[in-house]
């Protein structure tokens, strides 16, 4: 939900409905889940029940509220559900695993092609639907070793360390003599780092 959508308190009167618009800057006290402090932001988790003129049912929200403990700023997501059984934690853990079915379709569009593939038959559309899918999950596999030395490491950085492995058999195929195995391992390292954006200074040796 927008962060700053329009949402009412319920009317304690003979007919319930809209009551005093919610503002988000002074949120009920007794809406207030959980807080906890993290370097130095205060995040806030509040959770309530109210309406939406959108909506013709009550909603269950959850306002996620960040605040930088040094300046007071702050800032804060809406979250919602229909079903009001939810609590604010379950709410918070299904917009996480929403958020990360999206960035699997961003990196399906960005680097295995599902962004441009051509196929307009049924079996070829499932086949390279699937095989992007297939390599996102594939690559997040393979990128955990990566990781554990280079927090940034990404995709494009993996894809070239695989290019540069593929230039390199092919090149030393064309060779009279095969060159010795540390040389083989300068000149991949060096060529995996021509395509990638994220990769550690390599030495520099003269070919």
């Amino acid at each position: 939900m927008r962060h700053d959508a329009t949402l009412y308190l319920p009317y304690s009167g003979p007919k319930p409905r809209y009551g005093q618009e919610l503002n988000y800057d002074h949120l009920p006290a007794h809406t207030l889940c959980h807080s906890v402090i993290a370097d130095d932001y205060q995040l806030d988790t509040c959770q309530m029940k109210v309406f939406h003129k959108s909506f013709a049912d009550i909603l269950n929200v959850v306002v996620v509220v960040k605040i930088h403990l040094e300046t007071g700023k702050r800032g804060h997501a809406v979250l919602f559900s229909t079903d009001l059984a939810l609590t604010a934690d379950q709410i918070v853990d299904y917009y996480v695993l929403r958020f990360q079915i999206e960035f699997n379709f961003r990196d399906g569009k960005q680097y295995w092609g599902l962004d441009g593939f051509m196929n307009v038959k049924s079996v070829a559309v499932t086949n390279t639907v699937n095989l992007a899918f297939l390599m996102v999950n594939l690559s997040a596999a393979m990128l955990k070793p990566y990781r554990t030395t280079q927090p940034d490491f990404s995709v494009r950085d993996l894809k070239a360390q695989f290019h540069a492995r593929r230039y390199l058999d092919e090149t030393i195929k064309m060779l009279p003599d095969p060159p010795n195995d540390d040389l083989v391992s300068r000149i991949w390292r060096r060529l995996s780092a021509l395509g990638g954006i994220r990769v550690r200074q390599l030495d520099r040796f003269a070919a």
